[in-house]
């Protein structure tokens, strides 16, 4: 028997009611953004095996959940609202939805307490709405950070005017999690153009164009102990560590752009101290190993990714990973525990 249990913390659901309202907007016209109509319209307007499957999926946080968990050895899951999440409706829309589906979700973890934890859903249009929310969320309904998908509309995290978020999240000491979306519409075409908008490339770019934007903004400086959770091995950013360090000092340098300003740290800096990246949709051992090589074995943990890509077989790439049992319980477990408060 495994000296561990696995812990997988990037997993989605989607209430009934948010895929209602989902299919009502691509029906209508009423969201005008390309990279939801092409994502989201695949998913729930294709009807194939594969798709329904996971919409299915999605919206099932009891028993066929649990089963699927079981199948897959997952001890527990760390529950999070799929994207693009609440960001694409108005803010009062939104705000209002954050509520509702917390409350739904925090029930659904009540009755399965051993199985399942949870992150809030946050609407970033109403940055104070969206702090007051996850206080809310952290301190009465148990759950252990916050979700972000990414963009809001174009917007992204390292305006000022969305910093009382981490302000809030750094109070309580919990983590953020930014999960991708597609490209906002300024820069998806030419991903469109060729299939490239989605989890096959352009969320990468999208949400690590985010996290270099926090870096460089000096979010860090100002609260030096916000945790940032990110999936995909880190969305390629630990492979680009040294080419942004050695950059970014020379762009710092020459003044050549008005908001970028000297950090107190290099930007490789804040990654190893600020960020933690998920296995999440990455069961492949050369790139697990580098992350854990690069960023520090404490900072990289386990996810499935489900169900978008639950395949039961992945998880025995971790377990077959070249390292030892108490570095393997640090990956799927003890490292999710400190992170998340679990």
């Amino acid at each position: 028997m495994a000296a561990y249990q696995r812990i997988a913390t990037e997993e989605a659901y989607a209430p009934t009611d948010l895929i209602e309202r989902y299919r009502r907007a691509i029906r209508d016209g009423t969201v005008d953004d390309p990279g939801f109509r092409s994502l989201m319209g695949y998913f729930l307007f294709n009807d194939s095996p594969r798709t329904n499957a996971i919409v299915e999926r999605l919206q099932d946080v009891g028993e066929r959940r649990i089963a699927d968990m079981d199948a897959s050895g997952i001890a527990k899951q760390i529950v999070s609202l799929t994207a693009p999440g609440v960001q694409i409706f108005d803010a009062a829309t939104a705000a209002a939805l954050t509520v509702d589906y917390n409350e739904q979700l925090a029930e659904a973890v009540a009755r399965r307490p051993d199985r399942l934890a949870a992150l809030a859903a946050i609407a970033p249009q109403d940055p104070a709405h969206a702090a007051a929310e996850l206080e809310r969320a952290v301190t009465r309904l148990g759950m252990k950070g916050a979700i972000v998908n990414s963009h809001t509309q174009g917007e992204y995290l390292d305006d000022p005017k969305f910093w009382q978020i981490f302000e809030a999240a750094e109070a309580l000491g919990v983590p953020v999690y930014i999960h991708p979306q597609t490209p906002p519409r300024a820069m998806i075409q030419p991903f469109l153009d060729c299939g490239l908008d989605g989890a096959i490339f352009g969320f990468a770019v999208e949400t690590g164009l985010h996290m270099l934007r926090l870096i460089v903004s000096g979010v860090f400086d100002r609260f030096p102990r916000l945790k940032i959770v990110v999936g995909h091995l880190g969305e390629g950013i630990p492979y680009w560590l040294f080419r942004v360090d050695f950059f970014h000092q020379g762009i710092v340098q020459t003044g050549r752009y008005e908001k970028v300003r000297p950090l107190k740290k290099k930007p490789s800096d804040y990654m190893r101290e600020n960020f933690y990246v998920t296995t999440s949709g990455m069961a492949w051992e050369p790139a697990i190993l580098y992350a854990r090589q690069v960023l520090g074995a404490d900072r990289v943990l386990y996810a499935m990714d489900y169900p978008y890509q639950y395949i039961v077989e992945e998880v025995a790439v971790t377990d077959n990973l070249p390292i030892g049992d108490e570095e393997k319980k640090a990956l799927y477990q003890t490292n999710a525990e400190r992170v998340f408060g679990l």
